[in-house]
């Protein structure tokens, strides 16, 4: 196909998502070492709805926002060897964290922040930010796939991975959440499921999670936790709640367990318990996505269970201030998804 020469794209200025512009801009060629990418879709984050707001740290000012997406590779070049014209692909959530531990210089490039991110109709990113997409996943299911997916995987297979036995505590059934019960189901894991809605834990409950609680109706879920885990606790927490549950997950984590701490959706001021917390040696890892191998690693594993992400509604991308709107209600189970590409 030709290579276009401009770019349909949303710019934020940081005054909420309702203030998107959609715009056309010049699109250059890529470098050397740059491929040029048909973005086909773009998956959303709480992260999103930050930056919308102005409200997230070191935000680039006029932003294309997102950092999320699967796309086609539609010309390479010069320098590029491993990929070609036509395959399907996801850059990376931060393009320059190819191994290893994140770095203020890897973190400098998280697309959708500290850089333009991507949604736009085409976009250039260094070829070795990239990961090819399994073969049995739609451009919508992988555009799901760097954030949500490698933040669950980092979580769980960390310093120490996730084992056959395992309990994993999972808070809420958002995009985070809900890849964490997948991925530790398919490792054998046995995982306890929290959500405000009756419906939504039905849904955990058919994608494999053995035990749910509501916590509207269960408020001492931690005791309950405890409970399931014969007085023990988790092996692992998923806790997107930050300052709201944080408390609560400490109580239900067994000795030397891991909170894997990514967000900061729930509303309260639970603090931490510092004399329980050294009692029972736990350990409070924050979580910032992944880097390109750990993507290739977590790949391999979704290719080996043809696991298949929760996609919970996809928008035209005329429609993405709709999609906004709907990650925000908080009614989605799994990912908001806007696809961008007519074709």
């Amino acid at each position: 196909m030709s290579i276009p020469k401009s770019t349909r794209e949303y710019r934020s200025q940081g005054d909420g998502y309702k203030n998107l512009k959609l715009q056309v801009s010049r699109l250059n060629q890529p470098k050397a070492t740059e491929v040029l990418l048909k973005v086909h879709a773009v998956s959303l984050q709480y992260r999103d709805l930050m930056v919308s707001k102005g409200g997230y740290s070191r935000q680039k000012k006029n932003i294309v926002p997102c950092s999320d997406m699967a796309g086609e590779i539609i010309a390479v070049g010069q320098d590029v060897q491993n990929y070609k014209v036509g395959d399907r692909v996801c850059p990376n959530f931060a393009l320059d964290h190819i191994h290893g531990d994140p770095t203020q210089e890897t973190q400098a490039t998280g697309l959708g922040g500290a850089i333009d991110g991507v949604l736009t109709e085409y976009i250039n990113v260094p070829a070795h930010s990239l990961v090819l997409v399994p073969e049995h996943l739609s451009y919508e299911e992988a555009s799901t796939l760097p954030c949500a997916a490698l933040t669950a995987y980092n979580a769980l297979m960390g310093p120490v991975p996730l084992k056959g036995g395992d309990y994993v505590l999972v808070l809420g059934t958002g995009g985070v959440s809900i890849f964490a019960l997948q991925l530790a189901v398919v490792s054998g894991a046995t995982v306890i499921a929290t959500s405000s809605s009756d419906e939504k834990l039905k849904i955990a409950s058919k994608l494999g999670a053995k035990h749910v609680i509501n916590y509207n109706k269960t408020p001492d879920w931690d005791d309950e936790v405890l409970k399931i885990t014969d007085g023990r606790g988790v092996d692992h927490v998923i806790e997107v709640g930050g300052p709201g549950t944080i408390g609560k997950c400490a109580k239900a984590t067994k000795y030397a367990g891991y909170i894997n701490v990514i967000g900061f959706v729930a509303q309260g001021s639970e603090g931490i318990d510092i004399r329980s917390t050294i009692r029972k040696a736990l350990v409070f890892r924050g979580i910032l996505i992944g880097s390109v191998k750990q993507f290739e690693d977590m790949n391999r594993l979704i290719k080996a269970h043809q696991i298949h992400p929760v996609v919970d509604k996809v928008f035209s991308f005329e429609q993405a201030t709709d999609a906004y709107a709907y990650l925000e209600s908080q009614k989605h189970v799994g990912k908001v998804v806007i696809s961008v590409s007519k074709n």
